[in-house]
């Protein structure tokens, strides 16, 4: 069935595009993939370098100043990696757009045999409590996060049946599977980040249900804490800094992208650090470490299972 690191629609080369490719784990997947033989298609709001724009994670305060990282310069590097680049500016919560990116990327390469869903709404609810974020804080972060990354499935699937396959990538977080370990602000996380996480959560299994047939490949990968850009320059300040090299999870794509050995984890949630290291994709790194916090992760569907086997029995 494989979709495999294939190129569709009579292409010479296939065609990833990759959203938040500005920075970050973004960026570092898109160079991977441009080393793997895909020509890139890159979105984000960050053209150039030293924009600047709101990226706080909380209601209480403000932060406009720059982060590292624009598409002119992830371009750039996806070109010195052997790809071609096509830079595309656009916004999560300005759905018309995204979809524009799209149509943009069919009509000049001929189709999108990956897409990378990376990108998050980043601002405030991110660490605000429930009483704290008013309703139509949640709703951006649901936006960002699960409605505008359907209407994009919406918009390559047929395109990605037509020509016989393709493969979908949801950059996922633990935050939609676990419970905080502390209040927002206290080392946890907001509502509306960890709900919109969960409800991005399930689209790839039903993109399996629905879609496996036409050759469509779909996973989830949590990339697990990260030393990004944005990591480093905000986060710290609300408990989290640290974690594995962007290459981690770069690799991890790169091996989604391009191995037929996939094929048997369509629909599932992959850990990123522990597949890279069973897998040994990045040299010389020595794996993951345990995370310190007191992390209650959802048991529910595997307490049901566990409960429907023993009335078999």
């Amino acid at each position: 069935m494989t979709a495999a690191g294939r190129a569709h629609g009579g292409r010479s080369r296939p065609v990833a595009l990759v959203t938040g490719a500005s920075r970050g784990v973004g960026k570092g997947c898109a160079i991977e993939l441009a080393r793997a033989g895909f020509d890139l298609a890159l979105t984000a709001r960050t053209l150039e370098e030293g924009e600047e724009r709101e990226h706080s994670s909380t209601i209480t305060a403000s932060d406009t100043s720059p982060l590292p990282g624009s598409l002119r310069g992830t371009a750039a590097a996806v070109e010195a990696a052997g790809g071609r680049a096509l830079v595309l500016p656009a916004d999560l919560l300005e759905p018309e757009a995204m979809k524009a990116v799209v149509d943009r990327v069919v009509g000049e390469w001929g189709g999108v045999d990956l897409y990378l869903n990376n990108a998050r709404y980043v601002g405030a609810g991110h660490i605000d409590r429930l009483l704290d974020v008013p309703v139509e804080g949640v709703a951006k972060h649901f936006q960002g996060n699960v409605l505008t990354p359907l209407t994009m499935i919406r918009k390559l699937l047929p395109g990605m049946i037509e020509q016989g396959g393709g493969t979908i990538v949801f950059v996922t977080s633990a935050s939609g599977y676990t419970d905080p370990p502390a209040a927002a602000g206290e080392g946890g996380w907001g509502i509306a980040y960890g709900g919109s996480k969960a409800a991005a959560h399930r689209i790839p299994g039903i993109l399996k249900a629905e879609h496996e047939r036409d050759g469509v490949r779909s996973f989830l990968v949590h990339p697990g804490l990260t030393a990004t850009e944005r990591v480093e320059q905000d986060m710290r300040a609300f408990g989290f800094e640290g974690g594995a090299p962007v290459e981690v999870i770069s690799k991890v794509v790169g091996w989604l992208a391009t191995s037929s050995e996939a094929d048997s984890l369509t629909g599932r949630n992959l850990e990123a650090q522990f597949l890279c290291h069973e897998r040994g994709l990045l040299a010389g790194w020595s794996g993951p470490t345990p995370n310190d916090h007191a992390l209650s992760y959802d048991r529910s569907g595997a307490n049901l299972e566990a409960l429907e086997a023993a009335l078999r029995d």
